[in-house]
């Protein structure tokens, strides 16, 4: 198998790292200021359905009660802070995720392809500094595309021909077919999926797959 593939691409919320508290804390700051806005504090199954939406989708599903341009602001303000934030703070890594990029560096080139705002990927990377770990990174905050369009252009910039897509969504899944490469469902993470070329129950799987 590992003649196969020259590179992976990586989801990152349920995938890399579990950031759902700590958005939520930074997101409730921001409301905080807002008591306008007709809703109470954000709650952690709130979040956790919202992960693998883009930004603006959240947004309609949070606050659908405000108009769509208030709520794309208020989004993009709450974004901002929690790009900061998470900077600081950081998530919860997946066990064993940094042990599993070292020893997976070693043969294949890593990349990143999340649907987030610009800014999230760089947070992560530099609350845990994993920068090393990753040639480079695509997400929906530049390409305002699809996540299949987002793999298809990072593939493209980087000279890719046969990379795997490892994910934990049917959005991810979706994203992988899109871009016509296999998929590595990630079952830890946030969603469920049917359709995969591989199944993981922990990230630490991925070395024995490849």
């Amino acid at each position: 198998m590992a003649a196969k593939y020259d590179g992976i691409i990586f989801d990152l919320d349920g995938t890399l790292w579990n950031a759902t508290e700590q958005i939520m804390n930074a997101w409730n700051e921001i409301l905080c200021k807002h008591p306008e806005i007709s809703r109470g504090k954000l709650e952690f199954t709130e979040l956790r359905q919202c992960m693998g939406l883009v930004m603006y989708d959240i947004a309609a599903k949070l606050f659908p009660d405000e108009s769509e341009e208030k709520r794309n602001s208020l989004m993009d303000e709450m974004c901002s802070y929690e790009n900061e934030y998470l900077s600081i703070h950081g998530g919860t890594l997946y066990p064993g995720l940094e042990d599993t990029l070292k020893e997976l560096k070693k043969n294949y080139r890593l990349f990143i392809v999340s649907n987030c705002q610009s800014g999230y990927i760089e947070a992560f990377l530099h609350a845990h500094n994993l920068s090393s770990y990753f040639e480079d990174t695509e997400c929906w905050g530049r390409t305002r595309a699809t996540k299949g369009e987002s793999n298809r252009i990072l593939i493209a910039r980087n000279n890719l021909n046969n990379p795997v897509y490892v994910g934990d969504t049917i959005g991810d899944e979706k994203s992988a077919a899109d871009a016509g490469i296999p998929f590595i469902y990630a079952a830890y993470g946030f969603g469920t999926v049917d359709k995969y070329d591989y199944l993981i129950n922990r990230i630490s799987e991925l070395t024995d797959i490849v």
